[in-house]
């Protein structure tokens, strides 16, 4: 990210997540509200563990808003954890007596951050690395991408997101700007209700099991305007920036756009758009299966993206592990988590998404202000027009 970028920085059951946006406009609307309300939506879905009944997450502005509106300062938020009193000083920062200590973490689980972290960063407790490698952290990001989504509605843009898949059950349901009520109202946020009661069974089944499961969620940004990216880098194509903010994820394993790995397998007609020319309108598409990017430029059209989540990696039936030091292969251990958290995970994609959009889209735009950006993108949708 260059013009809006991002940090957070905290611990899954430390004190709090603080997160650092530079780079937003001046003139921007901000409310904890409507935070708060994307947060609230990240904790819940169907499949969902017992730590959402523990944290009911609030922010807490603590920087570059003032009177409801961004002054061109970075702007700070804070997530507090609630469930950090319940560990005492297994997180403390100094250095407590040796009595105190809580038990080292030494078995890894497989499929986690565990091992690989330990290795890395020399650690002989890998409590340091799950606290940092928990998803918990996106929360944080949540936070931002809030910021993020305000100022794309701002350009005539809105972000949402549906569950195309949860384990062996898909739906064929479009995600269109009227549907996304209906996906909200489902506990697995899927537009097929049908298709959402079978997810909510197989999530059940995989529960009994001790198991867990993955998915396919969709997300799509509606008027997002064109001309945004360039092929003249390979990092600069939208398509790039999309592709990287996804994987950046938790447990996220495969990203497309538009028609995506379908595409391979279809002959060239039934792939490219065909274009054409409208008197008001300009240029146009005669469909969308590049998913509103080509050669690394939006196009106009919803971008289309869509992530596969692999299952949560932690098991309630344990598979094999070997403890650190004395290499014993062991059972691996079992961390309080989701049986299940696609649904939940589309808001979290919503976020990276928006946040990699509006970069680009103030990369391309510029301003220091929204009103800035706002004027910058209308001139350019008109001078299109006319070519």
């Amino acid at each position: 990210m260059t013009h809006l970028r991002y940090l957070t920085a905290g611990e899954s059951h430390g004190r709090q997540l603080t997160a650092i946006l530079e780079g937003c406009p001046a003139g921007l609307a901000v409310s904890r509200a409507r935070i708060d309300r994307e947060l609230a939506r990240r904790q819940h879905g169907y499949g969902r563990g017992d730590r959402q009944s523990i944290e009911s997450d609030r922010v807490d502005i603590v920087g570059g808003v003032r009177y409801g509106q961004t002054t061109g300062a970075p702007v700070a938020l804070v997530v507090a954890n609630r469930d950090a009193s319940n560990w005492g000083d297994v997180l403390s920062v100094d250095q407590p007596l040796d009595a105190a200590r809580a038990e080292p973490v030494l078995i890894p689980r497989p499929g986690h951050a565990d091992l690989g972290g330990a290795l890395l960063y020399e650690r002989n407790d890998i409590r340091d690395v799950i606290e940092r490698a928990s998803a918990r952290e996106t929360a944080a990001r949540v936070a931002c991408g809030v910021v993020a989504r305000l100022l794309l509605e701002a350009l005539g843009c809105v972000v949402a997101s549906h569950v195309v898949s949860i384990g062996d059950v898909r739906s064929d349901a479009a995600l269109t700007l009227e549907a996304v009520a209906d996906v909200e109202r489902d506990p697995c946020r899927c537009g097929d209700s049908a298709a959402g009661a079978r997810m909510r069974a197989a999530i059940d089944a995989a529960r009994e099991a001790g198991d867990t499961l993955g998915g396919v969620i969709e997300v799509i940004a509606f008027g997002y305007p064109p001309g945004v990216g360039t092929y003249v880098q390979g990092d600069l194509r939208l398509s790039a920036r999309l592709a990287a903010a996804v994987m950046s994820v938790p447990a996220m394993k495969g990203v497309e756009i538009g028609l995506g790995f379908a595409a391979a397998g279809l002959p060239g007609s039934q792939v490219q758009d065909p274009l054409g020319y409208e008197d008001g309108r300009g240029y146009v598409r005669a469909g969308n299966r590049s998913g509103g990017v080509e050669g690394g430029i939006s196009t106009g059209a919803p971008i289309v993206v869509r992530a596969a989540m692999k299952p949560i990696a932690t098991l309630a039936n344990p598979l094999a592990s070997v403890e650190l030091g004395t290499h014993e292969p062991v059972a691996s251990r079992y961390e309080r988590a989701d049986v299940c958290a696609v649904p939940a995970a589309g808001i979290v994609l919503e976020a990276v998404v928006a946040l990699a959009l509006a970069d680009a889209a103030l990369e391309r735009f510029g301003g220091a202000t929204v009103a800035d950006v706002i004027g910058a993108v209308e001139a350019y949708r008109a001078r299109t027009r006319l070519r």
